[in-house]
């Protein structure tokens, strides 16, 4: 058993608490790592706020981060002690259903114990104080050391900076993804974006990467026109400087509607606003933010008749334990910006003050 720092939700609502944890061995087929740097992300906070019905208290939150394995237990054979990983919550098992099917990345395999806040085996790895500790989306990176699946993890170049390429475990990629994969954007396509943090701004670099001619930020906050412009955008707009509602102005500045739109906020009064601002007859528009539990979204069913389509998209697409490397790779060669995400970094005992950051937009 490890002892280490991890920062615990013992309930929602609440700051997390730098407590002392247990971290036990890792069992047959998982994965114990040290995690080297964690970013924090709106679906953590979403967590802890209480409004997620699969939310489990007390828990370690956590889910874009990166590593080194420390140990492994019996049967794990895709990585050794010392390998330079990933955590993933979208695992890749290669034997479900989802798995050999290329339309999907959703493995199922441990789906169920995942959202329950346990192992595979029905059991935690973490306790504090004498009390069980429950993960979070399988991967529970606010701790110097996890225990995670084999099936959720990935082995990544040993060179790359973990600083900055846990940003690779969700955020860019599933920005990124969102554009390349589920909308496949296309040379000379209009876009519209919607939200420019940082899942908004991945959305850009990957339309930009397709060869998107025209690409629409739309933010009410001015201050990320700047750097949305830096990632691709070609211009920036703010529903509030308008009359009228924000589709009829996207239709107007592209000629009838943008090609792909993509919703990066989880607002479904903005998902409906992205699809009426998708072109007549071909026009596509992605969910890419989680809206709240129990929200639903609506449009008149003739937006669809008339040929927009609409979609939605986990983790970008990507096939976990295959892509999340090649991913890295192209991080290393340049092809991608990961850098250029990174705002501010703090040491773990600070991980309050990141929320907040994230919470005003900074």
């Amino acid at each position: 058993v490890i002892k280490c720092k991890a920062a615990v939700a013992w309930e929602a609502g609440k700051p997390l608490s730098l407590e002392e944890v247990e971290v036990a061995p890792p069992k047959a087929h998982e994965v114990r790592i040290k995690i080297v740097a964690t970013a924090v992300c709106h679906t953590d906070a979403y967590t802890l706020s209480g409004a997620d019905p699969e939310g489990c208290f007390p828990v370690i939150l956590g889910h874009e981060g990166a590593g080194i394995v420390e140990s492994v237990g019996e049967g794990v054979t895709k990585v050794k002690p010392g390998d330079t990983v990933i955590p993933l919550y979208i695992p890749q098992c290669g034997e479900c259903k989802f798995c050999k099917n290329p339309k999907t990345n959703l493995c199922q395999k441990i789906r169920v114990t995942q959202g329950k806040g346990l192992m595979p085996d029905g059991t935690s790895r973490f306790t504090c104080k004498g009390k069980q500790i429950y993960h979070f989306m399988g991967t529970s990176t606010f701790s110097e050391y996890t225990v995670v699946a084999d099936i959720s993890v990935a082995k990544i170049d040993a060179a790359a900076p973990l600083d900055k390429v846990c940003l690779l475990g969700c955020g860019i990629s599933t920005g990124y993804g969102a554009a390349v994969n589920t909308a496949k954007v296309e040379p000379g396509s209009t876009c519209a974006v919607f939200g420019l943090g940082g899942v908004g701004l991945a959305v850009i670099m990957g339309c930009k990467v397709a060869g998107a001619s025209q690409i629409i930020g739309v933010d009410l906050n001015k201050d990320k026109y700047a750097k949305a412009k830096e990632f691709g955008a070609t211009e920036c707009i703010s529903p509030q400087d308008f009359k009228k509602p924000i589709q009829e102005v996207l239709a107007e500045m592209t000629d009838g509607g943008v090609d792909y739109s993509f919703e990066c906020i989880g607002n479904v009064g903005v998902m409906r606003a992205a699809l009426e601002a998708c072109h007549k007859g071909w026009g596509v528009s992605v969910i890419v933010g989680v809206a709240a539990a129990g929200q639903e979204i609506s449009t008149r069913p003739f937006q669809l008749v008339t040929g927009r389509t609409w979609k939605g998209t986990a983790f970008g697409g990507w096939k976990s334990v295959d892509s999340v490397p090649k991913l890295v790779t192209d991080y290393m060669s340049k092809k991608i910006k990961v850098d250029e995400f990174v705002t501010h970094t703090l040491p773990f005992d600070k991980i309050n003050e990141a929320f907040e950051l994230m919470h005003t937009g900074k």
